[in-house]
Formats: C-alpha cells, structure tokens, sequence
C-alpha cells in the first residue's frame, strides 16, 4: 500500500512543501525539495524524527539566576518530554561558559545537554 506524507522542510529558510511516499513503511520517494537537504529532512522525518531541544536550568551565585541551554545535536522526538522533565531540576553553580556540559547523554540519547551562554559571578561573590 502507497502512503503519502506531506511535510514542510525545515531545513533552510525556503520551507519548501514536501511529498514523501511510502511503500510498507519505506520511503520510495520524496518530491518538492528544492535541495538535497530536502530529501534527506523528509526521510529522516516519516521516518525517525528527531529535534534540537532548547531551554534553560537554574543558577546559583551568577549574575543571571538562568542559563540558556540545548542539546548538542538533535534527539529522537520522542524523547523531548523526558528531557524536559530531566532539565526541571537542574541547577548549577556560575561561572557557566558557553558549551559547559550541564547534562552528560540526557535522557541515555548520547547526547549532551550544554549551555549556550556566558554565566559570571555575581558582584557578591567575586
């Protein structure tokens, strides 16, 4: 049985509609990409989605009560829940630096959970 998907790429800025065609939970084809990013979006996606997961956790003794983080590379989609509820109660100590590892292979994904911006002391605790 042929099963068509219809997706918007969101790889570039052009967000071009895709069509990805299954056959038996296989991609045979995908249609509408103006790149091979495209192609590659639109397979990954039918077929094991995955995300960058953006947020932030808590900080003690910074100059900013809350640090941005991300995972290094995308997870499976499925797992973003999880990692949220991983993030909830994490906090760490200033000064953080940009790509400090916060969470070491969150969630068992192999991938780290690191921070995206500069921490320093606050004035009181320099």
């Amino acid at each position: 049985m042929i099963e068509e998907k219809h997706l918007t790429c969101i790889n570039c800025p052009l967000g071009c509609q895709l069509t990805v065609s299954l056959e038996d939970g296989r991609v045979t084809s995908v249609s509408g990409n103006t790149c091979p990013r495209g192609d590659d979006y639109g397979r990954k996606e039918v077929t094991h989605p995955t995300r960058i997961v953006c947020s932030s956790v808590r900080v003690t003794g910074g100059d900013m009560d809350m640090v941005s983080v991300k995972t290094a590379n995308d997870v499976p989609k499925e797992k973003i829940f999880d990692i949220c509820r991983a993030m909830r109660d994490v906090q760490v100590a200033a000064p953080v630096h940009i790509g400090d590892v916060i969470l070491p292979d969150v969630c068992g994904t192999g991938v780290n959970l690191v921070a995206t911006r500069e921490i320093n002391l606050s004035s009181g605790n320099r």
